[in-house]
């Protein structure tokens, strides 16, 4: 396994890691399956476990939770996440210092440790005030239960007055972002996000790196049993034509390289220097030494080249003076 550096800060994470959404603690995967890929990812070196509260509503906490006790807690990285709402009491909902301090003390309950790892605010909050924001989640760490903090899915614009907040009270600064990134849609990343993220130092471990999955070539001959297709009814109007023929053009370049089109897939998002780590879903043991094959595809500035070709979706970024 290799191991990278959260930006300019000293927690390293597995390049490829295990997040549960969608997945455990859901009807999607039964407990005893969620459990054995768990313990497949640690065993294989994976020691990024990325969760969230609203991921089964806690339910996926609670079986990481049941899995880590098992392990040397401090081989591993936990994060969760708040912002969404938990339920229909209006305090139980984005970023103000009584939700994520109350969310943060329900997610150690259902993980049973007394730490996490890294605390993502898990969209930006604009109708609370950055400062209230931060200032809570300092509390957090200096009360020692969360030892780093991110941002997931926020903007250049985002990062920018969050970092202004953090260094207004002195506070301690986010380490990284986790925004959604792969072949497919790769705007939101290099379309000025990167840049900031650059500026303060900090990195990227990203969701999504097979587009849902439509980068493993599942979809290419068409919809198959027991996908996520058929189980999420949100993710239909996510799989297009278009995308599907890009898809089916990395998968004849990785049978071309010896390799799968989920490898190239995650190994053309981990070759990005701003990544620190590739969130990968498995909802069997196969597909996570499936996912690791990754570590050995090798893009080079020609098969780079090729990759472009097929997807046609390089974002241009427009100078400032």
């Amino acid at each position: 396994m290799e191991y990278r550096r959260t930006g300019k800060w000293g927690l390293q994470v597995s390049a490829i890691s295990l997040g549960a959404w969608l997945t455990y603690g859901s009807k999607r995967v039964e407990r005893d399956m969620a459990k054995e890929c768990l313990r497949k990812a640690i065993e294989s070196g994976i020691n990024f476990i990325d969760v969230a509260d609203m991921y089964s509503f806690g339910e996926a906490e609670r079986v990481v939770g049941e899995v880590i006790k098992d392990y040397k807690r401090s081989d591993l990285v936990i994060s969760t996440k708040a912002y969404w709402p938990m339920s229909e009491n209006p305090n139980d909902r984005g970023l103000s210092r009584k939700h994520i301090t109350e969310s943060v003390n329900k997610s150690l309950k259902r993980f049973d440790m007394e730490y996490v790892d890294i605390f993502f605010c898990h969209r930006f909050d604009d109708v609370v005030p950055l400062e209230e924001t931060v200032r809570a989640i300092e509390d957090l760490i200096r009360q020692g239960k969360v030892l780093y903090w991110g941002t997931s899915m926020w903007n250049a614009a985002n990062i920018n007055d969050g970092i202004a907040a953090v260094q207004a009270v002195n506070a301690n600064p986010p380490i990284v972002e986790q925004p959604e990134y792969n072949m497919i849609d790769r705007e939101f990343v290099e379309g000025g996000l990167d840049t900031a993220l650059a500026k303060h130092g900090m990195s990227m471990v990203v969701w999504s790196p097979l587009a849902q999955g439509i980068l493993t070539g599942k979809y290419n001959n068409g919809i198959p049993e027991g996908s996520r297709y058929q189980a999420v009814d949100w993710f239909k109007d996510h799989v297009t034509e278009a995308k599907l023929e890009k898809a089916r053009g990395i998968a004849k370049l990785a049978a071309e390289m010896g390799t799968t089109s989920a490898a190239l897939a995650i190994a053309w998002v981990l070759k990005n220097p701003l990544v620190a780590s590739a969130i990968t879903g498995a909802t069997k043991i196969s597909q996570i030494d499936e996912n690791l094959k990754a570590l050995d595809v090798k893009i080079t500035p020609e098969i780079n080249e090729r990759i472009e070709a097929i997807l046609q979706n390089k974002p241009v970024v427009q100078k400032h003076n």
